[in-house]
């Protein structure tokens, strides 16, 4: 016995020296993404439908998606939208606010509405067992939603609340300032409401923009879980939306985005210790072939612990506890994205630490290793995302939101690991150029504006 354990521990041993751990282990390939069972079809008023048979839980998860986001909104009424998906779900002609909750819950369901740049989205999930009754609770609010005056009041007192605690934050400040310099007068350029919007809010405003885009022909309703067979899910479906009449869109002319050009613009916050600063430039939509290397290149650029910009900043400069950059897709458009938050006075060095990372992603390779572990970083979680019900409808709803093609979800991550060096440093050139950047710093004027003005000629407004 002995000597038998003697053995094990030996051959422990040896298999330990053989492990190399100044190397991170290998990525095993990751299997192809296979979409479940999907058939689309249309009722004779122009609702799409979506059905997507997913049988590993017993749930039942809802999207009704609407080309009705705030880009729609009125211009003297930004976050129309915003209210009208918020007060959706706060009573129809059948139901109060509270019976609606008291449905929802009783069939261990959700059902809230949203609203994003491009859509207005109702979404719901149930226990499969009851999907007929999640069904005819999402239809009943899509058609019926009465806009009480009480709740429509509440809403315009809570969206103000909130949205004055908003305007007390130099990130959304930042936010704000940066899609107006970005966007100009494009519709994309307003991220909220003003408390001007809030005040004319009324019924009649949000019963209007229901009229006129929360219509079936503007619509795609995806049904995704353990469904019923597909008669009897189109037949539940065309009881409770097929009376639901269409009517014309008046889609408004396309807007045009401004041309990228570099602009200074510092939002004047007295009393800041921090600057919070983003700089930045309009991209492609994901239909663009170039699309999946500038996200490979922002993601090496700054999407994680390992980027180029939190080992600079953070790490070696110590200047930022945080600084990352992003693509913010629309379906019209999209921002690349630098941020970070800097002490006052290294606000210098570090936009020149920002910008010369821009710069030199767009002038050199990335390197191999770079290269392969955001690869690996952004297949697995992308893979990892559709594991879920709701990350799964999630991703298909974006699909049809956004047109792209019905592959587009089983090839991602094989676009994303046949992207090369070459085709990042091209998308890089283009879209992350310092020298077309706009920069926006929210911060204290008096301590700062000096810095800014080696990076350009610089306008300064106020914060409020």
């Amino acid at each position: 016995m002995r000597c038998y354990f003697a053995i094990l521990i030996a051959g422990a041993v040896l298999t330990a020296q053989t492990v190399d751990r100044t190397k991170p282990p290998e990525t095993q390939p990751l299997p192809a993404f296979k979409l479940p069972p999907v058939y689309e079809t249309k009722l004779p008023n122009g609702l799409a439908i979506v059905l997507v048979e997913d049988s590993r839980f017993p749930l039942v998860t809802v999207r009704l998606t609407f080309a009705a986001g705030s880009k729609f909104d009125p211009k003297d009424l930004p976050g129309l939208a915003d209210s009208t998906a918020a007060l959706l779900t706060e009573g129809t002609a059948k139901r109060t606010s509270r019976q609606l909750a008291e449905e929802v819950a009783s069939i261990g369901g959700t059902l809230n509405g949203r609203s994003t740049p491009d859509t207005l989205v109702l979404a719901g999930g149930s226990l499969a067992e009851n999907a007929p009754k999640l069904i005819e609770l999402v239809a009943d609010v899509a058609q019926n939603a009465s806009f009480p005056k009480d709740e429509v009041e509440l809403q315009k007192q809570n969206r103000l609340q909130n949205l004055l605690q908003q305007r007390s934050e130099p990130n959304f400040l930042a936010q704000e300032k940066f899609a107006a310099v970005l966007y100009g007068s494009h519709p994309y350029s307003r991220i909220a409401p003003t408390p001007a919007s809030l005040e004319k809010l009324d019924a009649a405003a949000v019963k209007a923009f229901r009229d006129a885009r929360i219509v079936p022909n503007n619509a795609v309703l995806i049904l995704l879980g353990k469904l019923p067979s597909r008669a009897a899910a189109l037949k539940l479906i065309e009881a409770d939306f097929g009376s639901w009449k269409q009517k014309p869109i008046n889609d408004p002319p396309p807007a045009v985005a401004p041309e990228a050009r570099r602009q200074v613009v510092l939002v004047d916050r007295p009393g800041s210790v921090q600057a919070d600063i983003r700089a930045g430039q309009l991209a492609i939509t994901r239909r663009n072939p170039e699309y999946v290397p500038l996200v490979v290149g922002t993601t090496i650029l700054g999407g994680g612990a390992s980027s180029r910009l939190f080992n600079s900043i953070r790490e070696k400069k110590g200047y930022a506890y945080s600084v990352h950059s992003y693509v913010d897709a629309r379906r019209e458009s999209s921002a690349l994205t630098a941020v970070t938050q800097v002490r006052n006075e290294v606000v210098e060095p570090a936009m020149q630490e920002l910008l010369g990372e821009l710069e030199t992603i767009g002038k050199e390779r990335v390197s191999a290793e770079e290269l392969t572990s955001v690869k690996n970083y952004l297949s697995g979680r992308f893979v990892m995302g559709l594991e879920s019900q709701n990350g799964l409808i999630e991703q298909l709803n974006l699909v049809k939101s956004m047109a792209l093609p019905n592959d587009y979800l089983e090839t991602y991550t094989t676009r994303i690991r046949a992207v090369e060096p070459d085709q990042i440093q091209r998308a890089a050139a283009k879209f992350i150029s310092p020298g077309r950047a706009a920069i926006v710093v929210v911060g204290d004027a008096e301590k700062i504006g000096k810095s800014l003005e080696k990076f350009g000629n610089v306008q300064v407004v106020k914060s409020n």
